[in-house]
């Protein structure tokens, strides 16, 4: 039986790319299918009616949602390139990171982009008291955070490694400067000059332009969203 994988996914989405790049470092052969946002699609709708939200992978008509699960489905199915390690702590801790990353480090830090002024002060020091933690567990000697090669960790900190760069300059604040944080500016130096997660980066200036043109909309939902 032909195997039959598809993505759907949003250029402007992180965690859409994390999909894309487990997938790429897997070898595994797909269809990518680029979902716009704000119109959302009948098959996005049908696939994950309950959050509905991208990324959704499809296997063989079988949907799987929400991003960290994908990546542990992926590991799972196809075997070579492994994203978690085979050693049931390491892997418990790696899902520790993947979890951190998610519920702390990405939250804190949209928020310390979108706050209020009142509140942005606040959600900025926050933002880099967990990216403090990230620059300390870097520094136990690691290339990437899976070792010396990129992992599950690698892969959900995308947001960080590229997407807050961006926002840093649509907003006009400064997050994660290189002096602070030498340690994450190596690894981000490292990790998106990697061919395959250069090769599938949206390009940074449409990345900006959208964002540039949002950014009201945003800040209209943040506002309400933070209060």
């Amino acid at each position: 039986m032909t195997e039959e994988v598809k993505l759907i996914g949003a250029w402007v989405s992180p965690v859409s790319l994390r999909v894309e790049l487990a997938l790429k470092l897997k070898g595994v052969k797909y269809e990518y299918i680029d979902e716009d946002l704000s119109n959302k699609s009948p098959l996005l709708l049908k696939y994950n009616p309950i959050h509905k939200k991208v990324p959704v992978l499809l296997h063989n008509g079988k949907p799987i949602a929400e991003s960290a699960v994908i990546l542990e489905y992926i590991d799972e199915t196809w075997k070579g390139y492994q994203l978690l390690p085979e050693d049931p702590y390491e892997r418990a801790v790696t899902r520790f990171w993947v979890k951190f990353i998610d519920e702390k480090c990405n939250a804190t830090l949209w928020r310390a982009c979108w706050s209020e002024a009142s509140e942005q002060e606040k959600a900025i020091e926050e933002a880099r008291e967990n990216l403090k933690i990230l620059e300390n567990e870097l520094k136990k000697g690691k290339k990437f955070f899976g070792g010396d090669n990129i992992g599950s960790v690698d892969i959900a900190a995308i947001y960080i490694a590229f997407w807050v760069g961006v926002l840093q300059e649509v907003v006009g604040i400064s997050l994660m400067d290189e002096e602070k944080f030498p340690v994450l500016h190596k690894w981000i130096e490292e990790f998106i000059n990697c061919d395959v997660v250069k090769e599938n980066l949206p390009p940074r200036d449409k990345l900006f332009a959208y964002y540039q043109g949002h950014k009201e909309t945003i800040y209209a939902i943040a506002s309400r969203f933070y209060k």
